[in-house]
């Protein structure tokens, strides 16, 4: 792994080759959608103190998946931002079929 990456396209195929596990995948994209929702609800219901469990949700559905199944280090630990837009786009490429789920 570099020490730094020049930019997020240099950043993501590290990403994808840490969430090699189908059920990390799987828990990675639960947590994303989890998120929606409640975000969604959030501003719905005007109940916004829902905001509050939104990084506990989409971390804590993360974080078991390489916890347990990964068996790896998440990259959030390293690079933060880089990781919060790996997840997203992760998101967008199963939804759209491009990385199996």
């Amino acid at each position: 792994m570099p020490e730094r990456f020049a930019s997020f396209a240099e950043f993501y195929p590290y990403y994808l080759s840490e969430h090699r596990d189908p059920t990390c995948r799987r828990l990675h994209f639960a947590g994303s959608l989890l998120v929606l929702l409640t975000v969604g609800g959030a501003l719905i219901s005007g109940r916004w103190w829902l905001l509050a469990l939104v990084p506990i949700i989409g971390y804590g559905c993360a974080w078991l998946g390489h916890f347990f199944f990964e068996h790896n280090r998440p990259a959030t630990f390293t690079y933060p931002l880089y990781s919060l837009a790996g997840d997203w786009v992760m998101f967008k490429d199963i939804l759209t079929g491009r990385i199996k789920f």
